[in-house]
């Protein structure tokens, strides 16, 4: 093969292959499947959601709570909110714990992990590009 050849195969494979900003991710941030029960509102699939996000359920339900202002604790593999939540708030307070938590800054992937940094801080670490920064909030 002549380097003419191996020029144009080289042309040939790149103008098929899609960059890094047109590549879809298939990850979907989990939706909250809801039961209100008095003044009381059930996430039932809060064990669905953390695994999703690869986090400890209980770091989401403090996350909620605070963000929230109301008490909330897991129990039967549910997360009990004490209030009356409507389910889009709750929505977006997941949508929230997954972009500070869990979706990369950088390349906006979510193979990512938590590592301590002490003193209460995390760093969250990317799998897949490798960028670490503080996380809190």
């Amino acid at each position: 093969m002549n380097e003419e050849e191996y020029n144009m195969l080289l042309d040939r494979i790149f103008s098929n292959i899609k960059s890094l900003s047109e590549q879809k991710s298939d990850f979907v941030i989990p939706k909250a499947v809801i039961l209100q029960e008095g003044n009381k509102t059930i996430v039932k699939n809060i064990m669905e959601i953390a695994d999703k996000a690869r986090r400890d359920p209980a770091h989401i339900a403090k996350f909620i709570s605070k963000e929230l202002g109301v008490p909330a604790n897991i129990s039967n593999n549910m997360l009990y909110i004490n209030s009356r939540v409507p389910e889009e708030d709750i929505n977006k307070k997941i949508e929230r714990y997954f972009n500070i938590f869990v979706i990369c800054r950088e390349c906006k992937k979510a193979d990512t992990h938590l590592e301590s940094a002490g003193r209460g801080k995390s760093y969250l670490v990317c799998e897949a590009c490798g960028a670490r920064y503080i996380v809190m909030w």
